[in-house]
C-alpha cells in the first residue's frame, strides 16, 4: 500500500490560480506607484502654477509707464509684438494690429469734460449700484448694475430718464468717444473710417466693497480679445485721480518679466491693442471711487454698435 503524504501537494489549477493572484497583485501594486508619482507630478506642477500666478498678481509694479502727475501733451507710445491672436480672425485691411502696444495722453479730453461725464455717471449710477463694489452704466444697451444683477435703464426708469440726462450729455459722449477713436488711428496709423465702436462700451464705478458676484470681481488678468473676440483695440476714459479720489485701481499691464502699471488722472485716455500681447488687470481699489469710461473698437463691421441717443420722448424738466 502506498502511503499518502499530507502537506502542501497543490493541483495544477491551484498553481495557476495562485499565479494569477500574484501577478494580479503585482500590476497592482505598480498601478499604485504609477498614479502616486502621476499625482505628485501633476500636484507640483499645479503647485507651481499657483505659486507663479500668486507671485504674478502680488509682485510689485516694477515700473510706472505714467504717473498721474505727469502731463502727456502728446500720446506716448510703447511698441510691443503683436500676438498671433489676430490670425484666428478675419483681417479687415487698414484696421486689424500690424503694430501693437500701449499708448497714453493727456490732450484729448479736458478735465472739464471728464468732470461733466462723471457727473453724467453719477447721476445714471444713483438709480442702481452693485452691492459687490463694482458698477457700470451701458448708455448703448442700457444695462445698469441693480443689486446683484442688471437692469435696462431706459426701460427700468423710462420715467426718469429726462431728469437724469440731456441731449448735451450725449453729444458730449459722441464727441469725446470720436476724439479718442481718431487719437487711436493716428497713434497706430490706422484708417478711422475703418475702425467701429463695438461693445461692451461702459462707465465703470468701482470701489472698496467686498465682491457679492463675480461680475464685482474686476481684478482678475485678461485679455480683450480672447473674452470678447470683436475687440481690437481698448481704451480707458478716466474721471478721476489716482492717490486723489481713491487708492489702488491702478491699470497694470502684466508683461513677462515685469508688471507695468498706468495712474489715472481726470481727463487721461489710455489705449491699446487688445491682442494677449496686452495681458492686463486693474489693481482692487483700496479706498475712495474710481470713475473710468471703458470705450471698444473693432474691425469688424459686424460687431459694431451705434451712438447712443437720448430716448425719444424723454422729457427733460
Amino acid at each position: 500500500m502506498v502511503v499518502q503524504r499530507r502537506g502542501n501537494h497543490k493541483s495544477p489549477e491551484s498553481s495557476a490560480i495562485e499565479k494569477k493572484i500574484k501577478r494580479a497583485n503585482a500590476q497592482r501594486q505598480a498601478f499604485t506607484w504609477r498614479s502616486y508619482v502621476l499625482v505628485t507630478l501633476l500636484l507640483t506642477s499645479l503647485s507651481a502654477a499657483v505659486v507663479w500666478l500668486y507671485v504674478s498678481l502680488n509682485d510689485d509694479v516694477t515700473e510706472t509707464l505714467v504717473s498721474r502727475r505727469e502731463v502727456l501733451t502728446e500720446p506716448r507710445l510703447f511698441l510691443v509684438q503683436c500676438s498671433e491672436d489676430y490670425d484666428n480672425y478675419k483681417r479687415f485691411p487698414g484696421c486689424t494690429p500690424k503694430k501693437c502696444g500701449r499708448a497714453v495722453t493727456d490732450s484729448v479730453v479736458t478735465k472739464e469734460e471728464a468732470q461733466a461725464l462723471k457727473r453724467l455717471a453719477e447721476r445714471g449710477l444713483s438709480l442702481g449700484g452693485s452691492g459687490g463694489g463694482a458698477s457700470i452704466l451701458d448708455l448703448h444697451s442700457g444695462a445698469l448694475s441693480m443689486g446683484t444683477k442688471f437692469v435696462n435703464i431706459y426701460r427700468y426708469f423710462s420715467d426718469q430718464i429726462g431728469n437724469m440726462f440731456t441731449e448735451e450729455d450725449f453729444k458730449l459722449y459722441r464727441d469725446v468717444r470720436g476724439r479718442i477713436q481718431r487719437v487711436i488711428a493716428e497713434t497706430f496709423g490706422l484708417d478711422s473710417t475703418q475702425m467701429f465702436l463695438t461693445k461692451p462700451t461702459f462707465f465703470s464705478r468701482i470701489n472698496s466693497t467686498n465682491a457679492k458676484t463675480t461680475h464685482d470681481e474686476y481684478w482678475h488678468p485678461h485679455i480683450d480679445k480672447v473674452t470678447y473676440g470683436s475687440f481690437d483695440y481698448t481704451s480707458l476714459l478716466y474721471l478721476t485721480d489716482y492717490g486723489v479720489d481713491f487708492g489702488g485701481g491702478r491699470f497694470v499691464f502684466m508683461d513677462p518679466n515685469s508688471n507695468r502699471t498706468v495712474e489715472p488722472r481726470t481727463g487721461r485716455v489710455s489705449f491699446f491693442s487688445s491682442g494677449s500681447e496686452n495681458l492686463h488687470r486693474v489693481e482692487k481699489v483700496e479706498w475712495g471711487t474710481r470713475y473710468a469710461i471703458t470705450v471698444s473698437f473693432t474691425c469688424d463691421p459686424d460687431h459694431a454698435i451705434e451712438d447712443p441717443t437720448l430716448p425719444q420722448g424723454s422729457v427733460v424738466r
